[in-house]
């Protein structure tokens, strides 16, 4: 048995929906934690696909909607996006404990980290890089209305909403002072720059949420935090995790910079691709990646206290004063932008 998996109702409702699946299937957890779990359908001839579910125990239904991942994923089929191929989404009561939805095995490398960034050859990896802004571009010029996306969410107050909605965390999980995210607040709210205009944002684009193989990305994953809004959004963070050799004090597993094994454009080359592409400025492009790192504060900041008062389970192996520690460093990288 399979935490997450009742084998008796899912594997006949995979048969009737994943034609390729034959005999006995074996699933294997891919993608863990508090986020929406990933598992990997195998049978006994290797034949594959992937099931979506929300996490193990209670959970707030609107935060892990599987329909709306689902009807995201399968809008973009035919658009210039690479997203995996879906197979269907299941609601009926019986069949699990929850939701799910499936979609192809995508063959290729996840890079979360500089180890895993070290496995892309060096003739690769500037043609990736490339690839992911192009993508990005592509994304950012899909029509929501024309591939039923129109009603995802509002598409104005991108921002606004955003900083009501991180303020608020902020506030509910503040263990201690930390000046800078107050500071970083104010000004966030003060110096606002107009939205100009709409389209989807991904809201988690980075290497670490795309499937490459040879010089290209193959599927854009993880669309959980996709929503209408403000395009500049997907830029800062994207340029926040484009690190350079060099930046990173430690390199290796966890430190979430693929590219810092060189090889990719730059930073700067990255923005001037995307501008020409789109025609959108990035004069007020520190804004959004001060944006970016108050926002990944603020959810470090919940996640820290959950760990100290015990909310997130066994503690053991955590290193708490760490996770304090970089809340703080991103406050402070935040500050930093904005004061440039």
């Amino acid at each position: 048995m399979t935490e997450g998996i009742d084998e008796a109702g899912v594997v006949p409702w995979l048969k009737d929906h994943v034609p390729a699946l034959q005999g006995e299937v074996n699933f294997e957890l891919i993608v863990g934690g508090h986020s929406n779990l990933t598992f990997k359908c195998e049978d006994e001839a290797g034949n594959c696909c992937v099931l979506r579910r929300p996490p193990l125990g209670h959970v707030l239904e609107s935060a892990h909607d599987m329909g709306r991942e689902y009807k995201i994923i399968h809008a973009l089929r035919d658009s210039d996006v690479p997203v995996p191929a879906t197979y269907g989404l299941c609601k009926e009561k019986g069949i699990n404990d929850s939701d799910f939805y499936v979609m192809d095995f995508v063959q290729g490398l996840v890079l979360n980290n500089s180890i895993d960034g070290e496995q892309v050859s060096e003739s690769d990896r500037r043609k990736i890089g490339l690839h992911v802004i192009d993508i990005l571009c592509k994304l950012h010029a899909v029509d929501m209305d024309a591939v039923g996306l129109g009603d995802l969410g509002r598409k104005e107050a991108y921002l606004a909403r955003q900083l009501k909605r991180w303020t608020r965390q902020w506030e509910a999980s503040k263990t201690h002072e930390i000046p800078e995210m107050e500071e970083c607040c104010h000004i966030l709210t003060e110096s606002m720059p107009e939205q100009i205009g709409a389209t989807i944002v991904h809201g988690d684009f980075r290497l670490g949420n795309m499937i490459v193989k040879n010089d290209s990305v193959q599927a854009i994953l993880d669309w959980e935090l996709c929503t209408l809004g403000d395009p500049l959004a997907d830029v800062g963070y994207i340029l926040n995790n484009w690190i350079s050799p060099g930046e990173p004090e430690e390199m290796g597993e966890g430190d979430q910079a693929p590219t810092a094994v060189g090889g990719y454009p730059s930073r700067d080359e990255f923005s001037e691709i995307y501008t020409r592409n789109t025609g959108r400025d990035l004069s007020e492009i520190n804004y959004y990646r001060a944006f970016s790192h108050w926002r990944l504060a603020a959810i470090g900041q919940g996640v820290y206290k959950r760990y100290l008062v015990g909310a997130m389970g066994d503690n053991q192996g955590v290193d708490l004063d760490k996770q304090k520690a970089n809340v703080a460093k991103r406050a402070q990288l935040a500050l930093t932008f904005l004061q440039d």
